[in-house]
């Protein structure tokens, strides 16, 4: 320290040569060489305060860089367990450098890192997030708390299980969405057909239901608003078929009244559209057709018509009684039922009588004397022909008995042609007759009662004919027979006047034969007669 250095070699700010100032104003000033030594003593201690503070300072700098890096690496290893990786491509394999230069290089990928952590951690909570409200609506839950999020697994698995969990609400929401539609359209179609308002239908059930204004606002769907749907479709359901099972009932016996009564069309008009809508095969429904309206509407009109069918009781029994005479009459057989009829009269004069009832019971008489009719129809059929046969009969034989049926006049030609045509039909009347009568065995034998015709037993009447028919044969044939012998005497009369010589008595019967207005014992005529009688 004592050394001299020359003052121009060293610089004015280094501490050499303050401390050679500070030497030459010692000198100068004749300081004391103890004083001299406590300052530079003093002097180095203030040195080794500084270094010692610099070295502190430097040293803290070091272990904040070493826990710097320490935890970067912590993080970037968390990161990764975080998000299920194994290893990231920007991240260096080995260490080297400086503190700063390692965290340097560790920095970018750490930060890529947490980049990639905040992407993910977003991903999750909007599932989450998607999750909770599907799941929200589909138990009923109304609200959505706030998300929590497990940051210490963000990997792609978990955020996969996730998104499939999310899958699998979104497919039961819109199972339940298209159930709930479904349950809306028919809640819609049945108020449509009863005249309800479907709007408040649906409040009942929910007074929200399904009618947010967006789709972020949570929309209930749970069990128990589809169970509401469901038991409101099925009280709907049962209400129509009520409705429905009435009105057509009502329809009926609207069509019933109207058939009995005879009402006209223009009365039935305004009931038209109903009765079409009831009796249509595929059973559509319009808008309004089972309101309350309609149906005390066509009540109403029930209740009127039954009150004017009662008015009108005896008029349709004996208009029906008539149709019963009327079959009857047609097919030629007995009044049936005709002590039950009576004693209907009674009970309607009296007015005991169910008016249903004695429609069922008039209709079932028509019916069965129809089934009656319709049975002896081929019967029927053949006796019209039979009696019709026998009046060609009647004519023909009255014909037959005509002296100038072969006379030349207007009209012969036609007659001798009705004649052949008549012998045809009445050679064929034995065999009708028979046919007849097998028929009508057969008929009774079936249903084991006689077949009558007017009051009179047909097969009787058949029976009689044929023993008419068979005298008749008899008679012609005895005719035949007698005018075959009446024949036969007056060729062997003559015969023995032509072989007699008595030539007088043959003058006298020249003159009884020839002489015009005489008359002779011996006529054909009166020879016919005589020998008829014999």
């Amino acid at each position: 320290m004592t050394e001299k250095t020359p003052r121009a070699a060293l610089p004015e700010s280094s501490c050499a040569y303050l401390l050679q100032e500070l030497k030459m104003i010692w000198n100068e000033v004749g300081q004391d060489q103890n004083e001299r030594e406590r300052i530079l003593e003093e002097l180095e201690q203030e040195c080794q305060e500084v270094y010692r503070r610099k070295v502190n300072s430097a040293n803290m700098s070091r272990i904040q860089l070493h826990q710097a890096l320490a935890e970067s690496e912590a993080e970037f290893t968390n990161l990764l367990l975080s998000l299920g990786e194994r290893s990231f491509p920007g991240r260096p394999e080995k260490m080297a450098g400086t503190l700063k230069e390692q965290l340097n290089s560790i920095t970018p990928a750490l930060q890529e890192m947490q980049m990639r952590k905040e992407a993910r951690l977003k991903q999750f909570i909007e599932v989450q997030t998607e999750i909770q409200r599907t799941a929200s609506e589909i138990a009923g839950r109304l609200g959505n708390k706030a998300v929590t999020v497990n940051e210490e697994d963000l990997s792609l698995k978990k955020l996969e299980e996730f998104q499939s969990e999310l899958q699998r609400l979104k497919r039961e929401k819109s199972d339940r969405l298209c159930k709930v539609e479904e349950y809306k359209v028919l809640i819609h179609n049945f108020a449509k057909v009863m005249g309800m308002d479907p709007s408040k239908i649906l409040a009942s059930v929910h007074p929200r239901l399904l009618d947010g204004p967006n789709e972020q606002q949570t929309k209930n769907i749970s069990d128990d608003i589809l169970k509401k749907l469901n038991v409101t479709v099925e009280q709907l359901k049962e209400e129509k078929n009520n409705r429905r099972e009435k009105l057509q009932n009502l329809v009926k016996a609207l069509t019933n009244l109207w058939d009995t009564l005879d009402t006209t069309m223009e009365e039935r008009q305004p009931y038209g559209q109903i009765k079409i809508a009831m009796t249509s095969v595929n059973g559509m429904l319009g808008p309004g057709s089972l309101t309350l309206e309609t149906i005390q509407q066509v009540e109403s009109e029930v209740q009127r018509l039954n009150q004017l069918k009662a008015s009108k009781m005896k008029e349709l029994f004996l208009k029906k009684r008539a149709e019963v005479d009327e079959i009857c009459k047609k097919s030629h057989m007995d009044m049936p039922y005709q002590t039950e009829m009576d004693k209907i009269m009674n009970l309607i004069m009296s007015g005991d009588v169910v008016h249903n009832d004695l429609l069922k019971t008039m209709d079932e008489y028509i019916y069965k004397a129809k089934e009656e009719a319709t049975s002896r129809k081929d019967i029927m059929d053949k006796v019209e022909k039979w009696m019709a046969s026998c009046d060609e009969e009647r004519w023909l034989e009255k014909y037959s008995r005509d002296e100038r049926r072969y006379s030349i006049s207007r009209g012969a030609h036609k007659h001798l042609k009705r004649a052949e045509r008549a012998r045809i039909i009445v050679n064929k009347i034995p065999g009708l007759v028979e046919q007849l009568m097998a028929k009508t065995q057969f008929w009774e034998h079936e249903r084991n009662k006689i077949f009558y015709y007017d009051e009179l037993p047909l097969l009787a009447m058949l029976k009689d004919y044929m023993l008419t028919l068979k005298e008749k044969e008899e008679e012609k044939y005895r005719q035949r027979e007698n005018k075959k012998i009446q024949t036969l005497l007056v060729k062997r009369h003559e015969n023995t006047l032509m072989l007699r010589p008595n030539t007088s008595f043959s003058r006298q019967s020249s003159r009884g034969f020839n002489s015009p207005g005489s008359t002779s014992i011996w006529s054909s005529q009166s020879f016919c007669q005589t020998s008829t009688t014999t």
